[in-house]
């Protein structure tokens, strides 16, 4: 099988995608091609997705901003991509488009991988920091996952309380402004930023303030440029555990290649040495 795959977003840059999807292709031994395909917003974006259709592709990634945008382009929606009202992964599958979201279920393994006592503790308190298309996932894929306590905190409340109608009445959450996540940070288990702020060129941004922070709490960013964000490098100064942000675009695309290939795919090493590729490409 020789895979046809890519990527569509504005502005792509300097994308890891294509390194990690032809990694993939290499762990399973498959030829293929993953190519980006940069699309603008604007009026012409559905004569660009038909342009697309005609590439006959297997299957594609969605980035910003194009996650809700795609929707009406598709034939068929997952659970997940419903819920969420957004799509990161398209599958063609007998001609028809199916949209996929993988992106909540990509960071839940990331971090579970990463902190394995988490996969049998779902007591940790857990504050989600930003209530964008990313925070709708992670809180989703973290409800989903058994997790007890998921707050949200945002400089838009009404945005945050949006989100928590997800809850399937399982899972206690709050709401929060900022200011108040900042000052009652320390009682958190694991810290969730994901927002853009502190991404280049921006990267002395910092969404809160950590000096209220309790050592050994799990504190993590979605931002993967720079893999240090000021966020993450606050939290070491106080002892904190750090989950970086390129394990959830690893994860993510784990999902949405498996979907593609059918097949699973061995993935020992390559969280170090995607960590390297993006260190080296900052």
């Amino acid at each position: 099988m020789t895979l046809k795959l890519g990527l569509i977003g504005y502005p792509l840059g300097h994308s890891a995608s294509p390194w990690i999807h032809e990694n993939f292709m290499k762990k399973i031994a498959e030829t293929g091609t993953y190519e980006k395909f940069t699309i603008e917003p604007g009026p012409d974006f559905g004569e660009r997705i038909a342009t697309l259709k005609s590439a006959n592709l297997d299957g594609f990634n969605v980035t910003v901003p194009h996650k809700e945008t795609i929707i009406p382009y598709l034939d068929e929606l997952s659970e997940d991509a419903k819920n969420m009202g957004a799509v990161n992964t398209v599958a063609q599958v007998n001609g028809k488009w199916i949209g996929y979201n993988t992106d909540g279920s990509g960071y839940v393994r990331s971090l579970e991988n990463a902190y394995p006592e988490l996969t049998t503790d779902k007591e940790q308190k857990i504050i989600i920091l930003g209530a964008g298309g990313a925070a709708r996932g992670i809180y989703y894929a973290l409800m989903k996952a058994g997790y007890h306590t998921i707050d949200l905190a945002n400089r838009t409340v009404s945005t945050a309380k949006e989100i928590a109608t997800l809850n399937d009445g399982k899972v206690h959450t709050r709401i929060k402004t900022l200011e108040e996540a900042e000052a009652t940070i320390g009682e958190y288990d694991v810290i969730i930023q994901t927002t853009s702020v502190g991404m280049e060129p921006n990267v002395q941004a910092s969404i809160i303030s950590l000096k209220h922070l309790k050592e050994k709490t799990i504190v993590s960013d979605i931002v993967y440029k720079p893999l240090d964000t000021k966020f993450l490098t606050e939290a070491k100064t106080y002892n904190g555990r750090i989950h970086y942000g390129h394990a959830m675009l690893l994860y993510q695309a784990l999902y949405a290649f498996e979907i593609w290939s059918g097949k699973e795919v061995p993935i020992e090493n390559m969280d170090e040495a995607l960590k390297a590729y993006v260190q080296r490409s900052n």
